[in-house]
């Protein structure tokens, strides 16, 4: 009977152990997303006036072309940020993102407190929040430009994918120590 405590005082260590070392070997054992850094986690909330279509608004057509360059462009912000910064290699979506607009976005509901947004809303609202900056004027060529290319090229090619599953975005994707790798 003494036997019983001590294997099992045994697995337990191990399994700490074990643990502790596949913590240590995986870098992505702590979530940098969790951070405060996290640019999408840090605001406290935004004004959903600033991101609401204004009463009569009609989109326009957008050059995709000078969508995808202001998809690169930092200049957009006042931190450095791109869209792309979030979205390199159109990633970092969630799975209703393949979705058609509009629909629900936990970060425009989190942050904005809408149950859901057009695409150009959702454009508007990282402007503000992870890219730190106004919202574009919206009756622009670059929020057309950004929706049109955001919809037609990102949305379009978009397949939502298993969060584990390798991505060059990942950056813990080729890690032998992340579990989700195998």
């Amino acid at each position: 009977m003494k036997t019983k405590p001590l294997i099992l005082l045994a697995i337990a260590l191990g399994g700490l152990a074990a643990g502790a070392a596949v913590a240590a070997g995986n870098p992505c054992a702590q979530n940098p997303c969790a951070k405060p850094a996290n640019p999408c986690a840090a605001k406290a909330g935004i004004d959903p006036k600033q991101v609401t279509r204004p009463a009569g608004y009609q989109p326009q057509a957008g050059d995709p072309k000078l969508g995808e360059q202001l998809w690169m462009d930092t200049r957009l912000s006042s931190n450095g940020m791109s869209c792309n910064s979030c979205h390199a290699n159109h990633g970092a979506f969630q799975a209703g993102f393949a979705e058609p607009y509009p629909h629900f976005v936990a970060m425009a509901k989190d942050q904005a407190g809408l149950k859901a947004v057009h695409l150009d809303e959702m454009i508007q609202a990282c402007m503000l929040m992870p890219m730190a900056a106004k919202p574009l004027p919206w009756d622009s060529k670059e929020l057309a430009a950004l929706t049109a290319y955001t919809r037609d090229a990102v949305q379009k090619t978009f397949r939502p994918a298993n969060p584990c599953s390798a991505r060059s975005a990942n950056p813990c994707a080729a890690k032998p120590a992340n579990p989700c790798a195998k």
